[in-house]
Formats: structure tokens, sequence, C-alpha cells
């Protein structure tokens, strides 16, 4: 059995308190250790932001996995790219420790040329997602609308979620014409998770589906 450290991280006290990002990071690693044969030997914790180059002056608990990683020769897992950072030059930092990163999500094949451009990307569509954000709040108070529940976050988080199915369309493209039930565990068999990070169902099919089609 092969040896790794895990990390998991959210950027709030009320995240932390509720321990809900942290356990769904915690299942996701447990998932992912269990179907490649790794051992996670220890798990470092911490509620801190990601934002910044400079963060891991900010952040003991990925220096102290990061030193342990080093002393055991093990890579450091994590269940998503963006809880090691949002930000395309910290993720480059973290390379220059050559400590082997790996994103569950992603597998255990993306290199770090990979990693560098999935954060590049993200970086990028979070810079558009803003000012799209800002011109659609521009837009409606020029033509004299009353915001009401329309509000930056709220803008933000339905662009988002058409951002990530976007980032499904081509597989769920192979695979049309089959059932939502099909294609739901076709999506599970080759462990392509849900936007949120979990398993697919009928349901989340149809709701990708359905934001692809706005």
């Amino acid at each position: 059995m092969k040896t790794a450290i895990a990390y998991v991280r959210v950027s709030t006290q009320g995240q932390g308190k509720s321990g809900l990002g942290i356990e769904a990071q915690r299942a996701a690693l447990a998932r992912f250790a269990e179907a490649e044969n790794f051992d996670l030997v220890e798990t470092f914790e911490e509620i801190e932001t990601g934002k910044g180059s400079d963060a891991l002056e900010k952040r003991p608990q990925l220096a102290a996995a990061l030193r342990l990683a080093k002393q055991r020769g093990a890579p450091i897992v994590v269940a998503k790219l963006d809880r090691l950072s949002r930000d395309v030059h910290f993720i480059s930092g973290l390379m220059t420790h050559r400590t082997p990163f790996i994103v569950a999500e992603l597998g255990t094949d993306a290199d770090p040329f990979m990693l560098h451009l999935f954060a590049a990307l993200a970086e990028k569509e979070r810079r558009m997602i803003s000012q799209r954000t800002k011109d659609a709040l521009a837009a409606k108070k020029a033509q004299g609308v009353k915001l009401g529940g329309l509000n930056a976050k709220g803008i933000a988080n339905r662009d988002e979620a058409k951002a990530r199915a976007e980032a499904l369309r081509p597989v769920l493209t192979e695979l049309a014409g089959m059932s939502a039930n099909a294609i739901a565990a076709e999506l599970n068999a080759r462990k392509i998770p849900t936007p949120s990070g979990g398993a697919w169902h009928a349901g989340s099919v149809i709701r990708v589906q359905n934001r692809l089609k706005d």
C-alpha cells in the first residue's frame, strides 16, 4: 500500500465549526485512498483563506504537511485543487518544494503541468465571472430595475454553476441519448464527480443538462 499525507481546508470559521466542508473533503479522500490503494498516514486540517500568493505563511498546517511529506517521501492528497489555493502563483510556488501533490477529483495521472493548467483556467474563469457579475448588476441598475434578491453573490453562484456545467458538456454530449439514470451510472463508473464533488444520480444529471440549455 502506498503512503500519502491528507490535507483538508475550509476558508471560514463558520465552515470549520459546521464540519460540513471538512467532512465532505475527508469522505472524498477516504474514497480516493480506498480506490487507489493509498494509506493516509496523517491528515492536516486548516481553517484559513487560500487567497494570495504568500498564503503558505498563513497556513501552518499546510507547511507541516509539506514537512512530513518530505520526511516520508510521500505525496500530499487534497480533495480538490482549490483546497490548496485559488491562486495560480501559489500553486506554482508549491511545486518548487518538489513534493508531489495529488488532487483526488483529477486522479493520479494529473502531473504538475496539468495542475498549473487547471489552476490558471480556474483563476481566469473567476475573473470572468466577477466581471460578468459587475456588468449584469450595472445593466439592471441602468434599466431602473430594483435588484432586490439579485445580488453579486447570487449572480456569481449562478454563473459558477453554469461554468461547472459547461466543463461537463463534452462527456454529456458523448452520452446523449441515454437515460438520466444510465448517464449517472456511467459518470460514476468513470469516477467523474458531480460539480459539488459527490456521486451522480438522475436528478443531478438533469439539473446539469438543464443548465446547459439556458
